[in-house]
């Protein structure tokens, strides 16, 4: 309870909780608005703290799943932001601009992409300095513009899990293409928007950067944490597989030695008395004198 006390002072005090004017409203985002004041809705920071952990609970899960999670923010006051945000987790980031087919075409973004790449790699490793001046001036120029809307995306090699929206009506394209290939979708909401376009909802100001900056870390900072237990339970696993290794090599060796002790007191009894030897005839020999003695009784 202290947590979330100290987080809606936290949400207070960056402005979170100033929504837009009553005229611009969308009805749906009534469950969540306060109260009404000098004709500016007030967002109320109990629901935003209630999404926010919900939202941040579900980014942890994926992020602890091995999955990425794109941020999308093309908004000036938000763009240096989840820039900054999503290099700190290494997540794919779109904060320039969002290209139509983005996901809904990936492949083809991923050929430019790679075309991309491939420019950047002419350029260092000097494969580049057979060409003319005009023409290194031209790829560099090509790199760049690309590199700029592109960049971001550049070591995303599959769509991804989820989606993480600064203000869903300016990134309304999107977020139609989230929607369209299933992908999961949670956004910062403001009272001009519908919250039931997104999977997990965090009503807040999505125009103040203090607001902005509060809710993308919070986010940020639940990923990390899920990439951290990620980390600590493939160590347990590689652990688990040493003892299990570890065990069976000592239970391996155990039998040897108990079957070379089996194996070594069976001689050893053996070798302790003479072997029987069967002398061919023997028996034979044993009856007839037997029999000599019987005909020699016989005679007597």
């Amino acid at each position: 309870m202290e947590q979330n006390t100290s987080l809606q002072q936290q949400l207070l005090d960056a402005g979170v909780h100033f929504g837009h004017l009553k005229k611009k409203w969308n009805p749906k985002m009534l469950p969540y608005i306060f109260a009404e004041k000098k004709g500016i809705h007030i967002i109320d920071l109990n629901r935003t703290v209630d999404g926010l952990q919900e939202a941040a609970a579900a980014m942890k899960h994926i992020a602890k799943n091995g999955k990425k999670i794109m941020f999308v923010a093309t908004k000036k006051q938000a763009k240096e932001i989840v820039n900054e945000c999503a290099k700190r987790v290494n997540m794919p980031y779109a904060t320039e601009r969002w290209l139509g087919g983005m996901l809904t075409n990936f492949n083809t973004v991923r050929k430019s992409v790679k075309k991309m790449q491939s420019i950047e790699k002419m350029l260092s490793d000097g494969s580049a300095e057979s060409l003319t001046k005009k023409e290194r001036l031209t790829l560099s120029r090509d790199k760049d513009k690309m590199e700029k809307v592109l960049g971001g995306i550049a070591q995303l090699g599959r769509l991804p899990a989820a989606l993480f929206i600064v203000d869903i009506g300016h990134e309304h394209i999107a977020l139609a293409e989230a929607k369209r290939l299933g992908i999961t979708t949670l956004g910062m909401v403001d009272t001009n928007c519908d919250p039931n376009k997104v999977d997990y909802a965090i009503p807040a100001n999505d125009d103040a950067t203090k607001s902005i900056a509060i809710i993308t870390n919070y986010i940020t900072a639940a990923i990390a944490e899920g990439l951290v237990e990620r980390q600590a339970a493939k160590e347990e696993e590689v652990e688990e597989v040493d003892n299990e290794a570890e065990k069976k090599a000592q239970r391996l060796l155990a039998e040897a030695e108990a079957e070379a002790a089996r194996g070594g007191g069976g001689r050893g009894g053996r070798g302790g008395g003479q072997p029987k030897r069967r002398i061919p005839g023997g028996a034979s020999r044993r009856t007839q004198g037997g029999g000599g003695g019987q005909q020699g009784g016989g005679r007597r």
